[in-house]
């Protein structure tokens, strides 16, 4: 059975995690500049008005004086020992330093709590998002198959909004949102990760775990989530594969065997293995295609449709190739597999 729950910590569910604009490095190095800033426009500001600032202890006002007044002013309001007191240097703390001291309060103060409030928009803005997420794609897992499959998405024109990663790596979500899709870090055997990427709204759904016991436990939660939604699973040992059938899988991809299959057929056809290629590549010449039969297809041979070249027809679940007497006249309901010229 499928865990429940969320693994993405107490308090808080998990989110989804959109492109950054900005890292986290950067920003606090943005904060940083800032708040130098400010303080060299006061520190400039106080020595060009030295002459109006009166040091109670000796009299003289240096620049080491001119720093430690701007220091305690800026972070305090001062201590007694330096005081302005010409009009000038009176109007400048009033409408200049006072208001840099907010802004650098402010920005301790956001950059203390930048990591609480920031998880609290983002929780915020998964639901903004979440509205929006309809027939969308669910990759869980972005390893090397997953981030293959999501580029291959891209390509073929899925928009980067209608892609939801989830993997437990918060370095490959990272590597995921920086694709341009939107992310999630949990264990997509959870429901709860499941549910904050909409599974239930999903069109389909690619499970590619590093492991065949997690696809199982994925597929057969996808499966109960969304019952509608096509479910692709990559299986690394042969024997698992009834296993993922049963779970509820409807295309399973044993990259293993698949791989091996196409080594030995290269040996001695290679043109034919470089067609396969171009097949399966979004931007090959040519693409492997399937769609509904249309009405005014209905009664003719698969060989007469104009839109591509037909080689099997789906049939209440059942194949039926080009060369059968089945594929001589279409009939409503039926799935046409056909290969077409690629438009990219």
């Amino acid at each position: 059975m499928a865990k429940r729950g969320s693994s993405a910590g107490r308090g808080f569910g998990p989110v989804l995690s959109q492109p950054a604009t900005l890292s986290i490095a950067a920003s606090l190095g943005l904060r940083v500049l800032l708040v130098l800033a400010l303080f060299a426009t006061a520190v400039g500001g106080h020595w060009l008005e030295r002459d109006g600032l009166k040091d109670q202890i000796d009299g003289h006002v240096s620049f080491t004086d001119v720093l430690y007044f701007t220091a305690v002013t800026v972070t305090t309001v001062g201590y007694g020992d330096i005081v302005p007191v010409s009009d000038a240097a009176r109007m400048f703390d009033t409408f200049v330093v006072t208001p840099i001291r907010l802004f650098v309060w402010l920005i301790f103060i956001g950059t203390a709590y930048g990591f609480f409030l920031d998880r609290g928009w983002k929780q915020v803005r998964t639901r903004m998002t979440q509205r929006n997420l309809k027939d969308h794609v669910v990759v869980c897992g972005y390893g090397t198959s997953g981030a293959a499959a999501v580029a291959e998405l891209i390509a073929q024109g899925v928009n980067c909004d209608g892609i939801v990663v989830i993997d437990r790596d918060a370095g490959r979500i990272e590597d995921a949102c920086a694709a341009g899709v939107l992310g999630i870090t949990g264990d997509a055997t959870h429901d709860a990760v499941l549910a904050t990427a909409c599974v239930s709204r999903a069109a389909r759904v690619i499970v590619a775990p590093s492991r065949d016991d997690a696809a199982a436990l994925i597929v057969l939660s996808a499966r109960r989530l969304a019952p509608d939604a096509r479910i692709s699973v990559a299986v690394r040992a042969a024997e698992n594969e009834d296993l993922l059938h049963q779970a509820g899988a409807d295309a399973i991809i044993n990259p293993v065997v698949l791989g091996g299959h196409l080594l030995a057929r290269a040996a001695t056809n290679g043109h034919a293995v470089d067609y396969i290629k171009d097949l399966a590549a979004a931007h090959g010449r040519v693409a492997l295609c399937e769609r509904l039969v249309r009405a005014e297809e209905q009664g003719q041979p698969l060989s007469a449709i104009t839109t591509g070249l037909g080689v099997r027809i789906i049939r209440a679940g059942q194949p039926i190739g080009w060369f059968d007497d089945g594929a001589q006249r279409l009939e409503p309901g039926d799935i046409i597999v056909e290969i077409t010229k690629s438009g990219h």
